[in-house]
């Protein structure tokens, strides 16, 4: 069949694979109406021609953004179409194409599931079944926006120009990740990054000796930054992290992950005036991760930064007040009251408080590792890497879902990643979701019960040494260009008083535990969440014995809410 028309080899391509040539011309044609001014789109009858379309793309450096294969090639021939998209074009969403009712069938559910389960696919599309399918436009168009996102040629809200080897700059590219802040990053040196320069300093600006550069184009007369703080970048971007002259609360919530988040749009959207404070960037530690697919209701996946970015946004439009980059370093009852200090901006008051604050991830503590932070050692900033880390090798950390999707995320763009875990085998800290996938992940090596001792490079990480803890013998020195690390959980109490408890760990003790820990200091018993300190509530990861799952944090952090309103009714804080 004819296919669609070229209207400039630089526009992304949409690939539409169907055996089928009455169905392919339905799909081409409801793909050319709805994204033929801006796509490039193409429909391929065989698996063959489709191969050849998108090797021809990758040759001439052309886009793919989505590329649709009907489910019933035969399993070869739509391995082979799916294999070379992931291969040749990472970013690209895959999706099987279903028609209407077919669901019922055993056998394509469990194409379907298969395909997903090893990361072939990302989701399943329902053939057009009428001309303006709108529900059809509206699954590719959520394809096309997830791609325009990772896509690292497009134009972006935000650029940064730095050197590849700056870990200033990896710090930068992690802060507007985890915000969820769409940006692009530009390495020194290349084109795209001199145009930008050479766009500057036509402006006036001397960008000599500046180690990283960071632009706004989205935003009229944002400032140029030259070496920015995190507050300095929040600030241009429009995010509030100062305090009003009005500082009374009826509720402060102690971090904006999902537990945080949670309860800042419960408590907001019931009438509390409530203040959230955040010391690094929303989502915390689940920020990072780039790809959630067991959280309810989002059957295709949610990043974790944007999953935070939602929840920060639903918290905004109920009326909280978040403040972010910004730390609570003191809490101290104040008559029927707490006075909440955060660093640089003085105290607020509030009638009850939420600690939120999560865990960050355990440092591995090896001192030649430890130099090079940010000079291809992370400590979750996978998704912020990724790109960079396109051809090369590296290695995760760490026996988690967090590593497990950082493995998979990088897999998309990495020659070869090597998974290090101290457990014997991956499923006894892993969704069965991720050990399948990763098991089906060609490039992808697993080495459990080992751990890093080692590792250097000069003035980049280049290699890492691996103990068998099995034997206690070192291996030979691994190369690689990244370092990923995701083990552990540190909680963020040290700054709490002593009036409220913790566990040998650190975690903080809530409900019974409280009340067995001989300091609760009322008759009554404590509240489930609440503290050893009456009025003052701990969830998530932070709470000691609490489940470390997303679901569970923002569990918690709405149902806090219903023990606030109690404690408050009551007036006994």
């Amino acid at each position: 069949m004819a296919h669609a028309r070229v209207r400039g080899a630089a526009r992304p391509l949409l690939l539409a694979v169907d055996r089928d040539p009455a169905s392919l011309e339905r799909l081409e044609g409801e793909l050319e109406r709805a994204f033929g001014n801006g796509y490039r789109v193409r429909a391929e009858l065989t698996a063959a021609e489709a191969v050849r379309t998108l090797e021809r793309a990758h040759d001439n450096a052309a886009p793919v953004a989505v590329v649709l294969v009907d489910h019933a090639f035969a399993p070869d021939e739509r391995d082979t179409i799916l294999t070379t998209a992931r291969t040749l074009h990472p970013d690209a969403r895959r999706a099987l194409l279903v028609e209407w009712g077919d669901w019922k069938s055993r056998e394509i559910a469990r194409t379907i599931l298969s395909a997903v389960a090893v990361g072939d696919v990302s989701y399943y599309v329902l053939k057009p079944w009428t001309t303006r399918d709108e529900l059809f436009h509206r699954t590719v168009a959520e394809f096309v926006q997830e791609w325009s996102r990772s896509d690292a040629t497009t134009m972006r809200e935000v650029v940064v120009v730095a050197g590849r080897s700056s870990p200033r700059a990896a710090e930068v590219r992690s802060l507007l990740v985890r915000n969820g802040v769409p940006h692009a990053y530009r390495e020194r040196g290349t084109d795209l990054a001199d145009r930008v320069e050479r766009v500057i300093r036509q402006r006036g600006h001397d960008l000599s000796g500046v180690d990283v550069l960071v632009t706004m184009p989205a935003i009229a007369g944002a400032p140029v930054l030259t070496d920015p703080s995190d507050v300095e970048i929040a600030e241009a971007w429009g995010v509030r992290t100062t305090l009003d002259d009005d500082r009374a609360f009826d509720l402060v919530v102690v971090g904006a992950g999902p537990a945080g988040l949670a309860t800042s749009v419960y408590g907001s959207s019931e009438g509390l005036r409530t203040l959230v404070v955040e010391s690094e960037a929303i989502g915390g530690q689940a920020g990072s991760s780039s790809l959630i697919r067991n959280y309810l209701g989002f059957s295709r996946g949610i990043s974790g930064a944007e999953l935070a970015q939602r929840g920060y946004q639903q918290a905004w439009v109920f009326g909280a007040h978040v403040l972010l980059m910004r730390e609570v370093v003191g809490l101290r009852p104040l008559g029927a009251e707490f006075e909440v200090e955060v660093a640089e901006l003085g105290s607020v008051t509030a009638r009850a408080v939420v600690l939120a604050s999560g865990v960050s991830y355990r440092r591995l503590g090896v001192a030649a590792l430890e130099a090079l932070t940010g000079a291809g050692v992370f400590y979750g900033a996978s998704v912020s890497e990724a790109h960079a880390m396109t051809g090369r090798r590296a290695v995760v950390v760490g026996g988690g879902n967090s590593a497990g999707q950082a493995v998979l995320h990088l897999a998309r763009y990495c020659e070869k990643v090597t998974l290090a875990v101290r457990a014997e085998t991956l499923e006894s800290g892993m969704s069965q979701y991720l050990v399948d996938a990763i098991d089906a992940a060609e490039v992808v090596e697993v080495r459990t019960e080992v751990e890093v001792v080692g590792g250097g490079g000069d003035g980049w990480l280049e290699h890492v040494v691996l103990r068998d803890r099995r034997t206690g013998l070192d291996t030979e020195p691994l190369r690689t260009d990244g370092l990923f690390v995701m083990i552990g959980a540190q909680p963020r109490t040290d700054w709490l008083p002593d009036g409220i408890r913790r566990d040998a760990r650190g975690f903080v003790l809530a409900g019974t535990d409280a009340a067995a820990s001989g300091a609760w200091p009322r008759e009554r018993p404590p509240r489930p969440y609440e503290t050893t300190m009456p009025g003052v509530f701990v969830v998530g990861d932070l709470r000691s014995g609490s489940v470390k799952r997303v679901a569970a944090a923002v569990g918690e952090g709405s149902v806090v809410v219903s023990q606030v309103h109690e404690c408050l009714a009551a007036d006994d804080a």
